[in-house]
This record gives C-alpha cells, sequence and structure tokens, in this order.
C-alpha cells in the first residue's frame, strides 16, 4: 500500500497513527528499523487485546454492511479477513512489550511529535488521515501531514479515500495545493493494493531541493 522498495525497507520508518499493526513485529524480525506512535500505547497488553476484542464484531458488521464498497481479491470473505487480521494483531500483541522495553513503540500523535527535525528517512500514516475526514477538520490533516514531514524526508499517506465512502476525502486537493504552495514535491501514485474500491493511491510528499522546514 505505500510503493515500498526493498531499498526503503533498509530505511528508517516511522509509523504514524499505527494502532495494533504488526509492521513493526514483522520488520524488526527483517533487520528493520521502525518506530511505531500511537496513543494506544499508554495501555497495557491486557487492555489493548480487550478493545481489539470489543471492537472486531463492529468491524466486522461494517464490512458485511459495505460489502459492494470492497475489493475481494487476496481476502475472499468478511470472515477471512478477520482471520487475517487477528492473527496480525497477534503479532503485534507478542511483540508489544519487548517493543515498548526497547522504543520501538512509543505514546505519541500527530500533529505534535516529539522527534527531532529530519530524524527518519520515511513516515507513513495508514487508514487515519483522509480515512477520518468527518473526526478531524482540515486544519488538522495539514498540521499532521506537516509535522510527519518536519521529522522525515519523505512521507506516504494511504488511503486517499474518505471511509466507507469510496471518494477522496474533501481535504485531499486543498492540502496538495497547500503543500505544493509551500515548497513541497506532492504527487498522487497508484499502488498494487485495493481492497477498498477505488483506494488504490497514495499520498507522497517529499523535500524539494532547497529543502522545507
Amino acid at each position: 500500500m505505500f510503493n515500498l522498495t526493498p531499498n526503503d525497507f533498509k530505511r528508517s520508518i516511522l509509523d504514524c497513527g499505527a494502532g495494533p499493526s504488526s509492521f513493526n513485529a514483522q520488520m524488526t524480525r527483517s533487520g528493520g528499523k521502525v518506530i511505531s506512535c500511537d496513543p494506544i500505547y499508554q495501555f497495557t497488553v491486557e487492555d489493548i487485546q480487550k478493545r481489539i476484542q470489543a471492537t472486531y464484531p463492529m468491524i466486522m458488521s461494517g464490512l458485511e454492511e459495505n460489502f459492494a464498497k470492497f475489493v475481494w481479491g487476496d481476502f475472499i470473505s468478511p470472515e477471512h479477513l478477520g482471520q487475517v487480521r487477528m492473527a496480525a494483531m497477534n503479532r503485534f500483541l507478542e511483540d508489544f512489550t519487548p517493543g515498548i522495553r526497547e522504543g520501538r513503540y512509543q505514546i505519541q500523535s500527530l500533529p505534535e511529535l516529539s522527534f527531532s527535525t529530519g530524524e527518519f528517512d520515511i513516515a507513513l500514516c495508514s487508514h487515519f488521515l483522509f480515512t477520518y475526514s468527518e473526526q478531524f477538520s482540515e486544519d488538522f490533516h495539514l498540521a499532521a501531514i506537516l509535522e510527519m514531514c518536519r521529522v522525515a524526508k519523505d512521507v506516504r499517506v494511504f488511503p486517499l479515500l474518505k471511509n466507507f465512502t469510496g471518494k477522496p476525502s474533501p481535504y485531499l486537493e486543498p492540502i496538495k495545493e497547500e503543500l505544493g504552495a509551500r515548497g513541497y514535491k506532492v504527487t498522487i501514485e497508484q499502488v498494487s493494493y485495493e481492497f477498498q474500491r477505488n483506494g488504490d493511491r497514495l499520498l507522497h510528499i517529499t523535500h524539494t531541493k532547497s529543502g522545507n522546514q
């Protein structure tokens, strides 16, 4: 979903709004360097596990109600998707305690991060920005993306759709224009991953040669 190359996997990566994702665990086992940040990391493994179990029925219900809005290829049914995602969450739960100890999981949230300017090569954000356009304002989205641009040279946000609508977030174009006006190189790129119908594009922001802060 992020068009990451084998060379990208060797770079330092920040995963923003990572939640109970297995990305950090899998990358760490492969020798990668990832820091994940999310306010949910303030809770214990047991608390997070309870939250996952409590929200699972609601997620499954939403998938079934919006079945036609998804591309059922790699995942053949809501039940199959649920099994795959629960397996990924279990990998996260197994990795969470050592990851907290090692500083790989940090209790931080956009739009303000404690990391140094340019500390990371790549910053990623999946299924948070643009997805929750109803819950968070355009100003919040812009501030969050600018903060990601501050701490990383290469920023990628996926997907660009407002949750369950199949339509681009209304914030996408004005934010793209504002970032361009501030001197960032901004492109919308197609990716090979598509689960939410029409959700096969990411927003890719990089610093210009003159630099942006």
